[in-house]
């Protein structure tokens, strides 16, 4: 098994999951698309992961790549059909990418925060044995406006209809983020973009009284990230 990740900027990775799938024994690739490093065929891959990033889906003169990128989501979606697991503008680029649409998110959702599954999240695979509430962290501004077509709704917050997404039968989507790690704040805050939006929403103090909430509900956090990676490979199997 091989699994091809998408990055968009250095400090978003797999996060957690890096652990997991070392335990496992699974080779994952990363592409450094920020970093003008080309997409590789996908005949190798068996999934494909695509993580977070400061930037916008339609911010496509800034970032050119994000247009190959786009292409790319909607071949391994409609062409190959393998296992897709987006987090964060990952979540964004699957709805963008079939047809969907996103913008902004009024409030910005930044923070330790609750999400809810849906009656279709309790009930699809990739949140088997998990809980119907549950803490993450939130770190965005635009959300998914319209979802694509063939696409249910898994969960939700008060402020963020399209929590989580599954799109067809293989493609599974989070807006907020499921491979935090005990040291993510404290990582995400040292770059200038992420602790000037942390800022503007929570307040001088943001950083680190998102961190306390991290730390707090850290155990449980690390819990549902791995049942959610076991429900995801054991889709894969």
């Amino acid at each position: 098994m091989r699994i091809l990740v998408f990055k968009h900027i250095e400090c978003e990775h797999p996060g957690i999951f890096r652990k997991f799938l070392a335990e496992d024994g699974i080779q994952w690739d990363a592409v450094e698309l920020d970093q003008g490093e080309p997409i590789p065929v996908f005949d190798d891959y068996d999934a494909l992961w695509v993580m977070g990033g400061p930037m916008d889906v339609w911010e496509v003169e800034e970032n050119p790549w994000l247009v190959a990128e786009k292409q790319a989501i909607r071949r391994w979606i409609n062409q190959i059909g393998k296992p897709y697991l987006g987090v964060c503008l990952g979540h964004q680029l699957l709805a963008d990418a079939l047809g969907g649409t996103c913008g902004p998110q009024n409030p910005a959702e930044i923070g330790v925060m609750n999400v809810q599954l849906t009656e279709a999240g309790v009930a699809d695979p990739i949140f088997r044995n998990m809980p119907k509430v549950q803490k993450c962290l939130q770190w965005h501004s635009v959300c998914v406006a319209q979802p694509p077509e063939n696409t249910t709704v898994l969960a939700s917050s008060d402020d963020c209809r399209v929590q989580a997404m599954r799109v067809g039968d293989q493609a599974w989507s989070m807006q907020y983020h499921v491979e935090l790690e005990p040291d993510t704040v404290e990582n995400w805050g040292a770059i200038p973009a992420y602790k000037r939006a942390l800022e503007n929403a929570l307040g001088a103090t943001g950083l680190a009284d998102t961190k306390a909430d991290a730390d707090a509900s850290m155990a449980q956090i690390l819990m549902n990230a791995r049942q959610l990676y076991n429900n995801f490979m054991t889709g894969m199997k």
